[in-house]
């Protein structure tokens, strides 16, 4: 299904054509004074230089050729040369009756449909989820939907540090407190237990507690580096023990994403690289891309076109141990023989952009991925507090996700509770719902890039650019469908009527905007984009709703217009936020 700019400029530019000039100039946009026009187009002006001729004489000759045209109002010449387009109410109700039969609502699938590579730059082991991980996930998860919804075969990856430091200081410190456990006697050759010797809460302990040992005791951080090059190098009882650290890390993790409605096709971690590594090493160094530098293994990746130094890209330290270079470039390798993804991007904090311009360039010039894999940089900014500082704790540590999910879940159910309009299970199910859109919308309504101020009150409110007021908006119409349907009416498509009021014809304007929202957030991998039009087609509905006597309308054909247009205004509001990660409820 065709878009709707794209219709109208078809007609605007084969009015060009026929009067002598290039169809190009006949291009239409969205009008920049909405109080004047709907679309516009400027293409007399740029026409004028070429044809020798005055602006507005292009224009008047273009817009008397458009004037028996069905498909406008009315086509204004305005000096010096702009054509100002106003629509028929019978067209645009003719446009969004094809998008009400159209099961995408005229969104259409990309005509190349690649295979990507979503990775989330997931959590380190070991550690609980906090307010730092939110962005990933959030973005990730929207962008995955996005991409799917357009066609593409998108494989997400949580891609989970467990590779580093932390495991040499985990088994360090336990094998302090534990030394008698067979991951610790090297003489052992039996079967090691399929039981962790560890909950999940004494593996969030131990760990911050052999870091603190760490920076205070040269003598542990020699035994935890130590650790660490055993275990990548495959020492079998620390090998052993990762297996443990990982089942129970990633049993916690999975139920803490459960509950933002976020999920990974992949639980792979940076050691699922390991076996990769050797063989990417030896390549490098025989073809001549990696040497020796202060006993590290390097590769240059700076280009002669760069401004800033590009420090090498390091791929072994001096004690041979792997880095997060590594780990990604191998973990490059077998994505590229596993899946050959046409692109592989990473959502990641923007503060890692030289560590993936290093990776990039060293992937490229190795020749780890293919020449036409596109590797792209899906940098976020910081979540932070009202004060302008990353987001922490009133005791000023970083606060733990299920910490803030809780302390949004029980506002939203103060608020609902106020209403008095539901019982105290269906509060709180419903306050669960309303607070994830609360955390969502306002994370994804601000570019990925920027830094956001984290605001529960302003988050959580039901009025304003908010997640709780475009639930609300979807609830208004359940509600009044609802009503419709026990009145014995039917929701029947084909019933839409041309409009009869202004706001009725801006709501079926908002609606045409639906396949363009979602291209654009497609193509720029930006969820915000998908929030703005939707908080656009919110007020747009909320506007018509105000004006409309909807339930009290007597002329049956046109109320039944009505409830088809609400029918399809829920179902673009519905598929939104199912992309932006989020549901609403039957009732607020």
């Amino acid at each position: 299904m065709k878009k709707i700019i794209d219709v109208i400029s078809a007609e605007v530019m084969s009015a060009f054509e026929k009067k002598g000039y290039d169809a190009n100039y006949g291009k239409v946009t969205l009008s920049n004074r909405p109080d004047l026009c709907e679309y516009q187009c400027n293409g007399a002006l740029a026409a004028a230089k070429v044809y020798k001729k005055a602006p507005f004489m292009i224009s008047d000759e273009v817009a008397e050729e458009l004037k028996s045209n069905s498909m406008f109002e009315s086509v204004e010449s305005v000096k010096p040369g702009f054509l100002n387009i106003i629509l028929s109410g019978e067209f645009v109700k003719n446009y969004i009756t094809d998008m009400e039969n159209d099961e995408k609502y005229g969104v259409e699938d990309v005509a190349d449909k690649r295979t990507v590579m979503l990775d989330f730059g997931g959590p380190n082991v070991a550690k609980p989820l906090h307010v730092g991980h939110l962005r990933s996930a959030i973005i990730g998860e929207s962008v995955k939907r996005i991409l799917r919804y357009k066609g593409d075969n998108v494989i997400g990856d949580v891609h989970l540090g467990d590779w580093g430091l932390q495991m040499g200081l985990i088994i360090t410190e336990l094998k302090l407190r534990k030394p008698e456990l067979v991951y610790f006697d090297d003489s052992y050759t039996g079967e090691y237990p399929t039981e962790a010797p560890f909950t999940i809460a004494e593996l969030e302990e131990i760990y911050p507690t052999a870091s603190a040992k760490s920076k205070e005791d040269p003598e542990y951080k020699d035994a935890a580096l130590k650790a660490t090059v055993e275990v990548q190098k495959g020492k079998p009882g620390y090998r052993a023990l990762l297996g443990h650290i990982l089942n129970v890390s990633v049993t916690d993790l999975k139920k803490n994403y459960e509950n933002l409605n976020v999920s990974f096709d992949l639980w792979k971690g940076e050691s699922d690289a390991d076996p990769y590594i050797p063989e990417m090493v030896e390549m490098m160094k025989r073809d001549g891309f990696a040497y020796e530098s202060d006993g590290a293994l390097v590769v240059d990746v700076k280009e002669e076109s760069d401004t800033k130094e590009i420090p090498p890209c390091m791929i072994l330290k001096s004690d041979g141990a792997a880095l997060y270079d590594t780990t990604d470039l191998a973990t490059l390798v077998w994505r590229e023989r596993d899946y050959k993804p046409s692109e592989v991007i990473y959502v990641v904090d923007k503060r890692q952009e030289l560590h993936f311009i290093q990776v990039f360039r060293c992937a490229k010039k190795t020749g780890i991925v293919n020449k036409d894999t596109k590797l792209t940089f899906l940098g976020f900014g910081t979540m932070n507090g009202k004060d302008g500082k990353p987001f922490k704790t009133r005791e000023g540590g970083v606060m733990r996700l299920e910490h803030l999910l809780a302390s949004i879940n029980e506002e939203m159910l103060k608020k609902i509770s106020e209403n008095n309009t539901m019982g105290e299970e269906e509060a709180k199910a419903t306050s669960k719902t309303v607070a994830l859109a609360a955390i969502k919308y306002g994370d994804l309504s601000n570019q990925a890039s920027k830094d956001y101020i984290f605001d529960i009150d302003r988050f959580t409110s039901f009025e304003g650019n908010t997640g709780p007021y475009i639930l609300y908006t979807i609830v208004r119409i359940k509600s009044i469908l609802s009503k419709y349907a026990a009145n014995g009416g039917k929701i029947e498509k084909g019933a839409l009527l041309a409009p009869k009021t202004d706001s009725e014809k801006e709501l079926m304007l908002a609606l045409t905007k639906y396949a363009p929202a979602i291209d654009v957030a497609y193509s720029e991998l930006a969820p915000h984009k998908i929030c703005a039009y939707i908080y656009e087609l919110s007020n747009a509905f909320n506007h018509f709703y105000h004006e409309t006597k909807i339930m009290g309308e007597e002329d049956k054909a046109r109320q039944s217009s009505y409830i088809a247009l609400l029918e399809l205004t829920r179902g673009v509001l519905e598929q939104c936020i199912d992309l932006l990660g989020f549901e609403a409820p039957e009732r607020m």
